[in-house]
């Protein structure tokens, strides 16, 4: 497999058997690849509380406290 292969790689640094170590990427995909990651893992906590009743702030503060 070559640089072709990937779609954000610019170059593929592999070891002494051709396998894999590092991908060097655009740095501007790279801040668009976090901010999906982000925007996935914000939204997997959404749906993981979506049935839960808000707490208000003062419940919110003591809550904090406790951990």
């Amino acid at each position: 497999m070559g640089v072709k292969d990937y779609p954000f790689a610019q170059e593929l640094i592999t070891d002494n058997q051709g396998k894999i170590q590092q991908v060097v990427i655009n740095f501007e995909d790279y801040q668009q690849m976090i901010e999906a990651y982000e925007d996935t893992g914000l939204y997997r906590a959404m749906i993981e509380v979506e049935d839960e009743t808000p707490l208000s702030l003062e419940e919110a503060l003591i809550e904090l406290e406790k951990e």
